[in-house]
């Protein structure tokens, strides 16, 4: 057992898209699903779901922290919560114990986009399952997308086009500070100042610092794909609110 939360661990590496990856993709595919059920159970039932979903987030993401301190890998470099998906963990457990819609809208597009990336290629390297840290890693980022899917299809809440308006003004502002802390620290949060070490999507991109406005576009698109139901959503509802002019005619006698 004291294998699978090795630092220096023998077994088996991670496989991208292998059996295991795929098992954790289709389990939280159905666990978004199952989910569905709470949407007619009572506030007090749905809160403790939330709590529960918070309380996983937490321990999940402190026992991150505490397998880097005791492997002596915890460093101001890598383990400070800067990253998006570090961030949005910590503050999804709020929005999920408060209802709190101003951390939903960060979370939905920001919590979502990232964590997908995440959920898809893992930056676990040499961890396959069932090491910790690939389970940690996996759950951590599905968990993440499922409480932001989970407040929009249970408690109700939507994003707006001002959420989106916020959410990109409050993703540079975070993004410019960062950067000064990776320059002063030496660090790469947010993979801003330069490419991971493990194959990503970064590779496609020019070198930075130039691949940020590659970044901001993609994260753009990302979002507007994550907004793009509520789009077909409100065109539906006004086309049935306001029929058109076609069909509002009266018909002509023969």
């Amino acid at each position: 057992m004291a294998q699978y939360f090795a630092y220096d661990y023998h077994g088996a590496p991670f496989v991208l898209f292998g059996t295991w990856h795929l098992v954790s993709l289709s389990f939280f595919v159905l666990l978004n699903f199952a989910m569905l059920g709470f949407r007619k159970a009572s506030e007090q039932t749905r809160r403790k779901v939330r709590w529960t979903m918070a309380i996983i987030l937490w321990v999940n993401e402190s026992a991150w922290h505490l397998w880097n301190l005791y492997w002596g890998q915890w460093t101001v470099q890598k383990m400070l919560p800067l990253h998006v998906c570090s961030i949005m963990i910590w503050l999804a457990g709020f929005m999920l114990i408060f209802k709190n819609y101003r951390i939903y809208e960060f979370a939905y597009f920001l919590g979502i986009a990232g964590a997908l990336q995440a959920l898809l290629t893992p930056d676990v390297t040499i961890y396959g399952f069932p090491h910790f840290r690939i389970i940690q890693t996996q759950l951590a980022h599905g968990l993440l997308i499922t409480a932001s899917i989970y407040m929009t299809t249970v408690e109700g809440f939507r994003p707006t086009w001002k959420s989106l308006l916020r959410v990109a003004i409050g993703a540079n502002i975070a993004m410019a500070l960062i950067y000064g802390v990776n320059v002063l620290l030496g660090s790469n949060y947010m993979m801003l100042n330069h490419r991971l070490d493990t194959p990503s999507l970064l590779d496609l991109l020019p070198a930075p610092p130039w691949h940020i406005p590659f970044l901001e576009l993609i994260g753009l698109t990302m979002c507007l794909l994550l907004y793009l139901p509520f789009i077909i959503k409100d065109a539906r509802a006004k086309r049935k609110a306001y029929p058109t002019s076609e069909r509002a005619l009266p018909q002509q006698p023969a």
